[in-house]
């Protein structure tokens, strides 16, 4: 099922950014797009997502910037000397020289290169524990783009039922247009026998009479009727199922068009063969909702 889901968050002198996403799949495929140099974050990922999914094509994005806010600025003592010393001795050779030179302020010094650097705030320490801190961010990640499923998938599972209903409704109409033409069948198979009785003297009464059960047997869509009925029970008892149930509801949908092409094949009647194609119909829609869920 379709999903997306984003998060924000910070560790020491660390931001970043989530985002996963995900779209209908056979299978489960994870794609993970995610810094380099974050030991056990694509280990900690893949687990936490086999865990809680089962199928989809699943992208995770994590983008990490540093927080500049989060660090302070260092003055690099080695260089700090190495200027000031600099500075002296350019004061003494113009001196030497004769020439005056007005007395180098603080912000001279340090607008010097290397005299200051960023360093990480000393309350916040270091980066240490920037793994676990985003995988627990993750589990939260991954809570909000599960619940977006759910509901995708609370709403597929009215339009599956609903869809069921419909297709219950066709196989009663089928069924009332097979009885209603029981007459004509009837009719039909008494023509042939009468006919057989008259052209073929040769042949036995009970080969005649096997035959003609054959055909009668070859009409009736009794059996096909009944097997649909008891698939709408079975789909009914797996979306009423916690627990990812589309691969049993795509494997029934195929026994569903199994039956109904038979029903097609059998019909000998033009409102019964219109059912049957109303029903294929129906089977095909509700199949492709099933390709959504998981």
């Amino acid at each position: 099922m379709t999903a997306f889901a984003s998060r924000t968050g910070s560790h020491a002198t660390q931001a970043w950014a989530w985002e996963m996403r995900g779209v209908n799949g056979r299978g489960l495929d994870l794609r993970l797009r995610l810094p380099e140099g974050i030991p056990g974050l694509e280990a900690g990922l893949r687990a936490a997502l086999s865990a809680r999914l089962t199928r989809g094509n699943v992208t995770v994005g994590l983008r990490l910037t540093r927080d500049e806010a989060a660090t302070a600025l260092v003055l690099d003592q080695d260089q700090l000397d190495r200027v000031l010393g600099a500075l002296d001795q350019v004061q003494e050779r113009a001196f030497a020289m004769g020439v005056t030179l007005g007395q180098p302020t603080a912000a001279d010094v340090l607008s010097q290169r290397g005299v200051i650097v960023q360093g990480q705030s000393p309350a916040e320490g270091s980066d240490e524990g920037l793994p676990e801190a985003l995988l627990a961010d993750f589990d939260l990640l991954l809570a909000d783009f599960a619940a977006m499923r759910a509901s995708e998938g609370a709403a597929l599972h009215g339009v599956i039922a609903a869809q069921l209903d419909s297709i219950e409704g066709l196989i009663e109409e089928a069924s009332a247009a097979a009885e209603a033409r029981r007459p004509e069948v009837r009719a039909s198979l008494s023509a042939a026998l009468r006919r057989i009785v008259t052209d073929v003297t040769e042949v036995e009464e009970g080969r005649i009479a096997q035959e003609l059960a054959l055909l009668a047997v070859k009409s009736d869509i009794t059996e096909e009727l009944d097997r649909l009925r008891a698939h709408i029970a079975a789909a009914r008892v797996l979306l009423a199922t916690d627990g990812p149930q589309g691969r049993k509801l795509d494997f029934l949908t195929q026994e569903f068009n199994r039956e109904a092409n038979t029903v097609c094949s059998k019909s000998g009647s033009a409102p019964l063969t219109r059912i049957g194609l109303d029903l294929k119909a129906a089977i095909d829609q509700m199949r492709e909702q099933i390709q959504n869920v998981e």
